[in-house]
C-alpha cells in the first residue's frame, strides 16, 4: 500500500471519480468526445494529484498538488452544471456531486493547513 491510498482525501477522490463515472456512462453517445471525457479526467485528476503531490520533497510541493486537486474538483462542478443544464442528470444527482465535491474541496484545504501547520512546528 502506498501512503496516499490510506489519506480519507485520496479515497474520497477515488469514490468521487467512480461517481461521476457511473453518472455519465448514461451521457448521449455524442457526448463520449466532448462532456464525458472532459468530466472523467478532471475527476481522475483529484486523485491523481493527491497521489502525486504524496511524493514530494517539501510542503509547498505537496500543497500545489493539493490546489491543482481541488481545481480540479471545482472543473467537474462546472462540467456538472453543463450536464444539467443540458438534462443529462437530474437535480437530485447534481446537488449529490455537488456536495460530494464539496466534502473532498474541504477536507483537501484542511489537510493543506495541518500539512503547513505541521511544518511551522518542525522550524
Amino acid at each position: 500500500m502506498f501512503t496516499y491510498e490510506s489519506l480519507e482525501i485520496w479515497q474520497l477522490a477515488i469514490d468521487y471519480a467512480k461517481k461521476i463515472y457511473r453518472v455519465t456512462s448514461g451521457f448521449p453517445k455524442e457526448e463520449l468526445y466532448g462532456l464525458v471525457s472532459q468530466l472523467r479526467r478532471a475527476a481522475i485528476s483529484i486523485s491523481a494529484n493527491i497521489a502525486e503531490g504524496s511524493g514530494s520533497s517539501t510542503i509547498k510541493d505537496r500543497c500545489n498538488y493539493l490546489d491543482i486537486s481541488i481545481k480540479s474538483t471545482l472543473e467537474t462542478t462546472s462540467e456538472v452544471q453543463v450536464a444539467f443544464e443540458l438534462g443529462y442528470i437530474d437535480k437530485k444527482t447534481r446537488d449529490e456531486l455537488y456536495e460530494s465535491a464539496e466534502k473532498i474541496i474541504r477536507k483537501v484545504r484542511s489537510f493543506k493547513k495541518f500539512l503547513k501547520n505541521g511544518e511551522k512546528r518542525l522550524l
